[in-house]
């Protein structure tokens, strides 16, 4: 099995949307994507996939992406950021794929209000690079595939910038978390939510952390 890692392109888009919708999921049945859209699958994933190529460079923009591809194939992958500019511009990027994907101006006003619970259970730390949307292909799980891809990506962060990386699972999410611990984070903060809680049937987010 040969592993080879590289930065995300725009033709990336399809791959990349179903990592962010199937990333949003975690281990769970469904996932903010689909709380918030109320579409089947396919409509959700190409949604993510107009996120990924919009204008506005926010955290689900295939700039921010490495791929990690088996033997050709895309098998994994991750995007990560060293501030909070990425995160700021998702309305725009939002607002964008909602153009090209014919959400209309009336559902658009219930789309913040439905994912607005995700905002009680997240935390992080300023000054620090943040791993987001990490999500392997069926086929390749088990392999250490994303292991391998964000050991990679920590030591392209050494080069430059924070000294500092942070990731965060669903609560409930051995598998990712073992993972991420395999590659030097510890735990560093839960956050629960009753309306987290109520939307997606677990407690809130953990936050792992390390040094670079």
């Amino acid at each position: 099995m040969h592993t080879h890692f590289r930065p995300a392109t725009a033709d990336d888009s399809r791959f990349l949307g179903w990592a962010m919708f199937m990333a949003a999921r975690g281990h769970l049945p469904r996932g903010w994507f689909d709380i918030v859209l109320r579409r089947p699958v396919e409509f959700g994933v190409a949604f993510c996939a107009r996120l990924a190529n919009a204008e506005a460079k926010s955290w689900w923009h295939h700039a921010f992406f490495t791929v990690a591809e088996v033997d050709g194939r895309p098998a994994a992958a991750a995007c990560a950021f060293a501030d909070s500019a990425p995160y700021m511009a998702s309305r725009a990027a939002m607002a964008e794929a909602c153009d090209r994907m014919g959400i209309g101006a009336a559902e658009r006003l219930e789309l913040r209000p439905r994912g607005q619970f995700m905002m009680s259970a997240t935390s992080g730390e300023d000054d620090c690079w943040t791993i987001e949307n990490v999500a392997t292909w069926p086929e390749f799980r088990g392999r250490g595939v994303a292991r391998a891809l964000i050991a990679r990506m920590l030591n392209d962060m050494r080069k430059e910038g924070p000294k500092r990386a942070q990731i965060s699972v669903l609560i409930g999410n051995a598998p990712a978390e073992k993972a991420y611990r395999a590659c030097g984070f510890e735990f560093a903060e839960d956050k629960t939510a009753p309306d987290f809680e109520a939307a997606m049937g677990v407690a809130g987010i953990r936050r792992l952390a390390r040094d670079l």
